[in-house]
């Protein structure tokens, strides 16, 4: 659903007036964010390519993903998991 947002431009003319010369109407799109952990044995960069393939299959229209929070989980000394946090954003139907 679009909500409509209407648009005038105003310019002077050619006495110095401002008047009104365009009057139009553009579509406004409503957007939501949604918070998501994904996690890999890999990479941070496949943890987040995970994530967002994950999301792509249950949202649509997604449009970017933001990089919230990184972490590990270390065991016997080495690194054995990436996390992530993705905020992702998808416009609405």
């Amino acid at each position: 659903m679009f909500q409509r947002l209407q648009v005038r431009l105003k310019k002077k003319n050619n006495q110095g007036k401002k008047v009104t010369f365009i009057n139009k109407e553009k579509d406004m799109s409503v957007a939501k964010v949604v918070e998501i952990s994904s996690s890999s044995t890999k990479s941070f960069d496949d943890a987040i390519k995970e994530g967002i393939s994950r999301a792509t299959k249950t949202l649509k229209n997604v449009q970017g993903a933001w990089v919230n929070e990184q972490s590990v989980v270390i065991n016997n000394n080495a690194v054995s998991e990436y996390r992530v946090n993705l905020k992702i954003t998808f416009v609405m139907d």
